[in-house]
C-alpha cells in the first residue's frame, strides 16, 4: 500500500513538472510569489512550495527566483517566462503573454539590446518608441541613426530613427527591430508593430497572448 502510494505520488509530481510552460510573477507577500502559471489563476507560493511544476527558490520586493523544466529563472514583476527548448543560452520561446494594468494597459518587462526595460503594448505605434533618456541608458547611441520629423501635442519635434539589435521578453526575441527615439521623456518603451507583426495576437479575458509567427 505504501509502496503505491509513493509511486502515486511521484507520477502526480512528475506530471505537474511535466505540465509548466509559463510563469509570470504578479506580485510579493512578504517571503511569497504570486505567481500565473500557464495563465491560469494567480496563486500564491512560499519560498521552497511548488505549484503546477514551478518552485519557488528565494523572494525580493519586485522579483523572485524560480526552478522550472530544470532551470532556475530570476522573474521580474509582470515579466512572462516560458520554457522553450533553447540551445547556447539563446532563447527559443514563441509565446508572450501580458496582464492588463487598472488602467486597461498591457504591461511588461523585457530587455533592449540585453538590457532591461518596461514595455507597454501599444498597436498604434508603427515601431517600438522609446525616450532619449532609455536610450541612453541602455547604451543606445541614438543619435547616429537617421533623423526624423515626429509630430506632437507640443509641435513638431527631431527624433531618430534606429535599428535595434534584439527585442526581448520573456524567453521571446526577435532581432533587427525598428524603433524611434523620442526626445521627449516617456514612462515605458512602447511595443509597437515593428515587434508585434512578427505575432498573432489575441485577448483572452484580461491578458493579451502573443504567439511567434516566424
Amino acid at each position: 500500500m505504501q509502496r503505491t502510494l509513493l509511486v502515486a505520488a511521484a507520477l502526480f509530481a512528475a506530471s505537474m513538472l511535466a505540465h509548466a510552460d509559463s510563469v509570470m510573477l504578479t506580485g510579493t507577500i512578504g517571503s511569497r510569489a504570486i505567481l500565473i502559471v500557464n495563465g491560469g489563476a494567480p496563486k500564491t507560493v512560499a519560498v521552497g512550495e511548488t505549484w503546477q511544476g514551478v518552485r519557488v527558490v528565494s523572494v525580493q520586493s519586485d522579483q523572485a527566483q524560480v526552478e522550472m523544466g530544470g532551470k532556475r529563472l530570476a522573474l521580474r514583476m509582470d515579466t512572462p517566462v516560458s520554457v522553450g527548448a533553447s540551445g547556447g543560452g539563446k532563447p527559443e520561446g514563441k509565446r508572450i503573454v501580458m496582464t492588463v494594468d487598472s488602467r486597461g494597459h498591457f504591461m511588461g518587462g523585457g530587455m533592449i539590446n540585453g538590457r532591461p526595460v518596461s514595455f507597454m503594448l501599444d498597436t498604434g505605434a508603427t515601431s517600438v518608441s522609446l525616450s532619449a533618456a532609455d536610450a541612453v541608458r541602455i547604451g543606445l547611441d541614438y543619435q547616429k541613426g537617421t533623423a526624423v520629423q515626429m509630430n506632437t501635442a507640443n509641435g513638431v519635434i527631431q527624433g531618430y530613427r534606429v535599428k535595434l539589435g534584439s527585442v526581448r521578453v520573456g524567453d521571446v526575441e526577435v532581432y533587427d527591430v525598428d524603433a524611434v527615439v523620442s526626445p521627449q521623456p516617456m514612462p515605458y518603451v512602447l511595443l509597437g508593430n515593428s515587434f508585434i507583426n512578427h505575432f498573432s495576437m489575441r485577448r483572452d479575458a484580461d491578458q493579451m497572448v502573443l504567439e511567434k509567427r516566424f
